[in-house]
């Protein structure tokens, strides 16, 4: 049997769990989600609820932060990562394609 704290993104963590979990300000994830850099669930009363993926999202912003970068780029830096990673998953479904064909000879050869 699964449980919700199985699933990495499960909605799990209040909005001041994470800010003492990554000794961050409240205001600091607030503001990472109006600038659509991580938009955590809400929970039906409207309040953040955070899954483990978005928690280690966090800290990975907040060590792009401490590097001088904007949340403006950053936010594009995980566009790119997005990217970057289905792009990964494409590759490796197409190479499995491939190594899963009969290779034929060509009748040139």
């Amino acid at each position: 049997m699964s449980l919700p704290f199985d699933d990495e993104h499960a909605p799990l963590y209040s909005l001041g769990q994470v800010a003492d979990m990554l000794h961050v300000q409240q205001a600091y994830l607030r503001r990472l989600d109006q600038h659509d850099v991580v938009s955590p669930s809400r929970s039906p009363g409207g309040q953040r609820r955070y899954s483990r993926h978005d928690i280690g999202t966090v800290q990975h912003v907040v060590a792009m932060t401490d590097e001088g970068m904007t949340l403006n780029a950053i936010r594009r830096i995980l566009e790119l990562e997005q990217q970057v990673r289905h792009l990964n998953s494409e590759l490796q479904t197409a190479r499995r394609t491939l190594a899963a064909k009969p290779r034929t000879r060509d009748a040139d050869s």
